[in-house]
């Protein structure tokens, strides 16, 4: 099973979003209940991963594990590598000191918000994001069924971009995404769109940090789909 942007889980206007990583696990798992496995998970990105001005245990990488885990199926906690700020290159750069040793069940990658903020190329987006994503398939063993790519989301919409061009960030965010998506489905691995989500928060600002950029711990655990 793989989902897109075009897929829906179910009917109801809000699902958890580490729900919906759950489910992509479980259904990409080939013995989810067997009881000696305890899967493990890596995840990439930047600040939307590390979750800036969450707690730790509250991004949703660690949310994901811990109700996975409630579920009575093993994970050891997520290993991230992430950091606030973070473009492709320095995600790069951050991957290598890290020194990963060994597979992962399961790679989940996010990044590309700060290439935009500094106004980088998509030219230079597209080359290290495909150089990421290869390396997140051949982390998670060559399974791409289980390697999970989430979109970038709009920041332009937050009290941060006041007095930008927040029509100019969109389109941006918009182009970044499309080239993200476009390698994704090329290499078969999982996507999920939680852009147009994330502008709901133009709308409701409970869903954003104190500090009017980042996104709360009920925004990691919402569906943007």
């Amino acid at each position: 099973m793989r989902f897109t942007t075009t897929k829906r889980l179910n009917s109801p206007q809000v699902v958890a979003f580490s729900s919906l990583l759950i489910l992509i696990f479980i259904t990409s798992m080939k013995y989810p209940n067997e009881p000696e496995k305890t899967y493990t998970y890596l995840a990439l990105g930047d600040s939307y991963t590390i979750g800036e001005q969450v707690p730790g245990r509250d991004n949703f990488p660690n949310q994901v594990t811990r109700l996975l885990n409630e579920k009575r199926i093993a994970f050891q906690s997520p290993t991230i590598v992430a950091k606030t700020g973070w473009t492709t290159d320095e995600l790069q750069n951050g991957i290598d000191k890290a020194m990963l040793k060994g597979q992962y069940d399961f790679v989940s990658l996010l990044i590309g918000v700060n290439n935009q903020y500094r106004g980088w190329s998509k030219e230079n987006y597209a080359a290290e994001f495909e150089s990421l994503l290869k390396q997140a398939i051949a982390y998670a063993n060559n399974e791409v069924s289980h390697v999970i790519v989430l979109s970038i989301p709009d920041w332009g919409i937050t009290p941060f971009a006041e007095g930008r061009n927040r029509n100019q960030i969109a389109k941006e965010i918009d182009d970044f995404n499309s080239i993200n998506k476009q390698i994704s489905l090329r290499y078969q691995v999982h996507y999920i769109d939680i852009t147009p989500g994330t502008r709901k928060a133009a709308d409701d600002v409970s869903l954003l940090a104190a500090d009017g950029l980042h996104l709360r711990v009920s925004a990691h655990a919402r569906s943007w789909c």
